[in-house]
């Protein structure tokens, strides 16, 4: 990529999106474009066939998706497989379409098997079954990478998929039902402290900013005080509470959002699809599998330890409650980054740095 190619960053405001957006103009890059959902909808084939013929982007990041966490995916199952697989369709085959220079699909570590042997790597993919949890979302995902390495094939085309582990940064979703796990457990912990010091300033400073299915600082103090008692932060015998969901005994590899982005833009820059082509894994001669890249530490902790580092770093002195009625999820989920370390890329912040970054930011945001 040259400074003033055309940059086509699609989910430019997520989490994913707007972290690759910093990088890119950190490095120098200066022609960046983006559309929100109201002006774009990623959804609509021709629209988005009419934006690339009119912007001519010259390479992609797709950041664009439908996420959230266990609850969201499990109960949003036909919208997380249909809107995740129109929005790549449309964007990649309209990027084949316009001759775009470059492609970077990102996709997620969900795409392994359920049981899948740890660490994971690459050529794990499509030996055996997903979590159900996330089944929908894992075979949009699945079918991206496919699409990405068939279009490869049969058209000469330049696009790579990349499937960062669990992250976690600035602009994170903190929806209680519909994030994922770190930052909402950030959040309740965060609105757990304050109930302890009797700060319903901040509380309700934290939802006017970011209401709780319709609750807002505006709302009356019972019903605020109800509202976090049914998210799992409440008051039992003189002392605070936070219900977690499961064990806490399921580990997870966290990367902060920054660095997945800084790993994207090094891809981008610096590998082509003929660099990571592999024949290793295939039954037969001439086929190309498993082309996708983890992006990740290769480091993992316990929910129950990392809900218990936050609480530390946060300081609230109440007690954690883990409710086990409650799912856990794929139990191990670490990638093997061997691949990515081999083509010149390594990870630097480890959760405990990340998470006061992350601090800092929410309480900041």
């Amino acid at each position: 990529m040259k400074k003033l190619s055309k940059i086509y960053v699609a989910g430019h405001n997520g989490l994913v999106g707007s972290a690759i957006c910093k990088n890119l103009v950190s490095k120098g890059y200066k022609n960046i474009v983006g559309k929100t959902v109201d002006e774009l909808d990623l959804i609509d084939s021709v629209a988005v066939d009419q934006y690339f013929e009119e912007e001519k982007p010259e390479y992609i990041f797709l950041a664009a998706a439908k996420v959230g966490g266990i609850i969201a995916n499990n109960t949003y199952r036909g919208q997380f497989i249909y809107e995740n697989l129109m929005i790549q369709n449309n964007i990649i085959h309209s990027a084949w379409k316009h001759d775009v220079k470059k492609l970077l699909f990102l996709g997620s570590t969900c795409i392994y098997p359920k049981e899948a042997p740890q660490p994971m790597k690459e050529d794990y993919l499509l030996t055996s079954p997903l979590e159900y949890t996330n089944e929908p979302y894992a075979i949009a995902k699945i079918a991206g990478i496919k699409m990405c390495e068939s279009y490869n094939i049969q058209y000469n085309t330049n696009f790579i998929s990349v499937m960062p582990t669990n992250l976690y940064g600035p602009n994170d979703n903190f929806h209680l039902e519909n994030s994922h796990v770190l930052p909402a457990l950030l959040r309740k912990i965060y609105l757990a402290k304050q109930l302890e010091d009797n700060n319903l300033t901040a509380i309700k400073n934290d939802l006017n900013k970011r209401p709780i299915r319709n609750v807002s600082g505006m709302d009356s103090e019972n019903t605020i005080l109800k509202t976090l008692k049914e998210y799992g932060i409440f008051a039992s015998q003189q002392k605070l509470l936070v219900e977690i969901w499961g064990s806490g005994k399921p580990m997870r590899e966290f990367l902060w959002s920054e660095e997945m982005a800084d790993a994207c833009v090094y891809i981008m820059e610096n590998v082509d699809f003929k660099d990571i082509i592999t024949t290793k894994t295939s039954v037969f001669k001439n086929e190309i599998r498993n082309t996708h890249i983890n992006i990740g530490t290769g480091k993992e902790i316990s929910i129950r330890d990392l809900a218990y580092l936050i609480k530390t770093k946060i300081g609230f002195n109440g007690d954690l409650v883990f409710n086990t009625n409650k799912p856990d999820g794929t139990m191990r989920k670490l990638t093997d980054v061997s691949k990515l370390n081999l083509l010149g890329w390594h990870h630097k912040i480890d959760i405990a740095e990340g998470l006061d970054k992350f601090i800092d930011w929410y309480k900041g945001n």
